[in-house]
């Protein structure tokens, strides 16, 4: 995939994300519906956090594949979660299960908190967009 990752010296170095990826290459656009971590059942298998972020960036990436893609096509996520402390308080075990699926590929990227998701055992939702080779 073919962009170029825009980190402003301006705002210092960004840490497990970028601020920007820009293309000038023509490509597929597939915006992908938020994933919590639900198994093939449609269920949360688990209470556990880092679990459940795990889960829900596989089925991402699922989409992903099954478009024609893979990580490093990934070039925005928004991450939805529950209880911000958390996710702070479980960031070095989130940043591993990051990279264990994404390697060292980081897309413009938000992390936002939110009251409640639409599974109520959810407690992450993952969703994102991907630029595909036309």
């Amino acid at each position: 995939m073919s962009f170029k990752i825009i980190n402003p010296a301006a705002l210092g170095a960004p840490r497990g994300y970028s601020n920007g990826l820009l293309t000038q290459v023509p490509g597929k656009l597939l915006f992908i519906s938020g994933q919590v971590g639900w198994n093939q059942q449609q269920e949360i298998a688990t209470e556990d956090f880092v679990e459940q972020f795990d889960t829900a960036l596989a089925n991402l990436l699922t989409v992903v594949v099954d478009a024609g893609g893979s990580p490093g096509n990934v070039v925005r996520l928004v991450i939805y979660v529950t209880d911000i402390k958390q996710y702070r308080s479980r960031t070095k075990e989130i940043g591993e299960r990051y990279r264990a699926r994404m390697g060292k590929h980081f897309p413009a990227m938000v992390l936002v908190e939110v009251n409640g998701l639409l599974d109520v055992r959810a407690k992450v939702e993952i969703e994102g967009v991907a630029l595909l080779n036309s």
